[in-house]
């Protein structure tokens, strides 16, 4: 999340017309994340969520994630609901940008997730996978290990720029990933960025899953692998074994884990930390003047990825099921 395109009160104004939510309140950007703008929003009824899809979001790929938040939401699963329009529609126009408003979440984000939150999280994750099983709609993974080396290749003669030697690591990996990496995975509808900024909680429980705009169709224990990437590393990027064991326990409690997954866990999980190494350095080096967001250093997980080279199983994570 954050805000590339800035909205007047008059387009603001526009918009609300269009629903019955009431009159404006307040609107507030969201400077965290990288891909759209994202603002709260206070109406005379409620809180809410207002999002315009950056040109980076494919226009077609909107009813896939907002159909999959209604269908998700219909199983239990807690997550924000798109508000309908008066005419029944969910998607609008504002600021020359589509956008669609969603439902507040009552919760509050994790800055340091402690080992009951990551548990909390893994069977969060398996339930999203169980919910989403039959959704009726699919969608490729636009950022998976098929696209890695083409999306690296206009940022390669750059990658040094970060740090030295990048350039050679990140070709090196790219090419062991790419030789070992299994095509007869379970797969289905995973979130694919569950982070713990995506996520809310009240009392120590998980109470929200939020941001599902790079879910797709993939492998459910690379969406594991992205959790563990996320949740288990420390500021001095250090594993946790106890979050990570907490996680992939909670996580086979709810969708039990078969062994050809958890052979291929140190493989996934250092495809994962590929998958966010190459797009932060993509946004570390093509920055946006002006745009109110956070950019991240790829090189947390260039440090990431060295773990999961080194590991040899998944008992490196933990396992004990």
């Amino acid at each position: 999340m954050a805000v590339f395109t800035n909205v007047t009160t008059q387009e603001l104004d526009t918009l609300l017309s269009d629903y019955d939510i009431g009159q404006a309140k307040g609107l507030h950007g969201i400077a965290e994340g990288v891909q759209n703008s994202n603002f709260f929003l206070t109406t005379e009824q409620d809180k809410f969520i207002l999002t315009l899809y950056e040109p980076t979001i494919d226009a077609d790929d909107l009813p896939f994630f907002l159909n999959l938040m209604l269908y998700l939401s219909q199983r239990g699963i807690e997550c924000p609901l798109p508000v309908l329009r008066r005419d029944g529609t969910l998607l609008s126009t504002i600021a020359d940008r589509p956008a669609a408003i969603v439902t507040f979440l009552k919760g509050s984000g994790l800055k340091s997730p402690r080992s009951s939150h990551c548990a909390e999280a893994g069977a969060g994750l398996a339930k999203l996978h169980l919910a989403g099983h039959d959704f009726p709609l699919s969608r490729q993974n636009n950022l998976g290990h098929a696209y890695w080396q083409s999306f690296y290749s206009p940022n390669a003669a750059r990658a040094n720029e970060v740090m030295p030697s990048l350039a050679t690591e990140i070709e090196h990996e790219l090419e062991r990933i790419a030789k070992h990496w299994p095509s007869d995975l379970p797969s289905g509808i995973i979130h694919a960025d569950l982070f713990p900024d995506n996520t809310f909680f009240l009392d120590d429980k998980l109470s929200g899953i939020i941001d599902f705009y790079f879910a797709c169709t993939d492998f459910y224990a690379y969406d594991l692998a992205i959790c563990l990437n996320a949740w288990c590393f420390e500021a001095d990027m250090t594993f946790n074994l106890t979050k990570a064991r907490a996680m992939i326990n909670s996580y086979h409690k709810v969708r039990p884990l078969s062994e050809n997954e958890l052979e291929h866990l140190p493989l996934l999980c250092a495809g994962a930390s590929m998958r966010f190494l190459l797009t932060r350095l993509h946004d570390w080096l093509n920055r946006v003047d002006g745009a109110l967001v956070n950019t991240k250093d790829p090189v947390q997980y260039l440090r990431r990825l060295r773990f999961h080279k080194n590991a040899r199983s998944a008992a490196d994570y933990g396992v004990d099921i």
